[in-house]
């Protein structure tokens, strides 16, 4: 008994142990990040840290045509926690499942998107409720509030055991399967029909959107699980 006892608080220890919080952006640098498609090479001038939060400046030079953040680390089963605000009349998104790859241009060519918006001031908050903020886009409509513009809003993702679940300002954002039969419904259903690299990976990594508009996004954690 006493061995069995032990060998369970080994066993709860070690899984306490392989699920603690790593921080993504400890809000001075850009460690943990790169532009997509160049590992290893300084974040572009696009993007800049103030006030503790990564901030996305279309002003900002850059070599690149697209300067997209994404994760050095690829991830599969995972809770991530961050906050984002957008300036008025603002679009931009948070990827999962990123592939890196030359022949894809963009995150979204692999990796699923949740919606940033203003829903307010932007023309994609009157072209249907799955374009709105805390949406599967152009896919799941949120069934949450995002906050006015320049406002932070707070998101949680939790992708487990092929189940994405998204929780916006506290409230249940969409739920859906990653894979099989109904996930390849709503694919069909949507801009990503025929896509050949969209929704296709299980790991992979998270990103953040250039959308040519400013963007701020703080307190970036993650936890594998």
């Amino acid at each position: 008994m006493k061995k069995q006892f032990f060998l369970l608080f080994i066993s709860l220890v070690s899984l306490n142990a392989s699920a603690q919080w790593i921080k993504l952006f400890d809000g001075k640098t850009f460690d943990n990040w790169h532009i997509y498609n160049h590992p290893g090479e300084p974040v572009s001038d696009k993007w800049t840290i103030k006030d503790g939060a990564m901030v996305f400046n279309p002003e900002g030079k850059s070599d690149w045509k697209v300067n997209d953040l994404v994760t050095d680390k690829d991830f599969e089963n995972f809770e991530l926690r961050l906050e984002w605000k957008i300036e008025k009349g603002g679009n931009s998104g948070i990827f999962y499942g990123v592939k890196e790859d030359a022949k894809l241009r963009t995150p979204y060519m692999s990796g699923p998107e949740i919606q940033v918006l203003d829903n307010e001031n932007h023309p994609d908050g009157k072209n249907g409720a799955n374009r709105l903020a805390g949406s599967l886009y152009d896919m799941i409509p949120s069934k949450s509030k995002a906050k006015p513009y320049e406002n932070w809003n707070k998101v949680k993702i939790v992708k487990k055991n092929n189940v994405m679940t998204i929780w916006q300002n506290g409230e249940l954002a969409v739920t859906f399967p990653t894979t099989g039969p109904e996930w390849d419904k709503m694919v069909a259903g949507s801009k990503f029909k025929g896509w050949d690299d969209f929704g296709k990976y299980a790991s992979g990594k998270i990103g953040l959107q250039d959308h040519r508009n400013v963007v701020s996004f703080r307190k970036i954690k993650i936890k594998e699980l």
